[in-house]
């Protein structure tokens, strides 16, 4: 079955180095992130960082739940790597490209391979609740928004 591949972006009223920090602190992520069900820490790395995260999303036609491992590059990216779970492949990055001072341009970029074709309302679905509202929820986060 195919993968599906989208990128997304959000300008942020926020220096890239309290976006980038806002996505390390995994056990926070499910008070602020409305899909997401939990965050679950499974090994950190070296530098104390989270390596190994197990998620639970409310993908809203159901809940899915998956393993990645995360691979940093402070403070401009971090990268997912899929090692179980729901779906056959699940991968992506956070960018983070600051525009000024006060201002970041966050990008994610995933590719999902559920491992069986996925209808595209479905498929549209699954990217609002894991691509919309993560970039949504993280503006949010940062700019005290309601």
């Amino acid at each position: 079955m195919p993968a599906y591949g989208e990128c997304r972006h959000v300008e942020i009223r926020a220096p890239r180095d309290r976006c980038y920090a806002a996505l390390l602190d995994a056990e926070a992520l499910p008070r602020w992130q409305r899909a997401l069900r939990s965050a679950r820490v499974l090994e950190r790395d070296g530098e104390g960082r989270p390596a190994v995260l197990e998620y639970e999303v409310d993908a809203r036609v159901r809940t899915v739940r998956y393993r990645i491992r995360q691979s940093y590059e402070p403070p401009q990216r971090i990268r997912s790597a899929y090692l179980g779970g729901d779906f056959r492949d699940f991968g992506g990055e956070w960018r983070f490209v600051a525009l000024d001072d006060a201002r970041t341009r966050v990008e994610l970029d995933l590719t999902i391979d559920p491992g069986r074709l996925v209808p595209g309302p479905v498929r549209s679905l699954i990217a609002d609740a894991v691509m919309r509202r993560s970039l949504a929820d993280l503006k949010t986060h940062l700019e005290g928004g309601a």
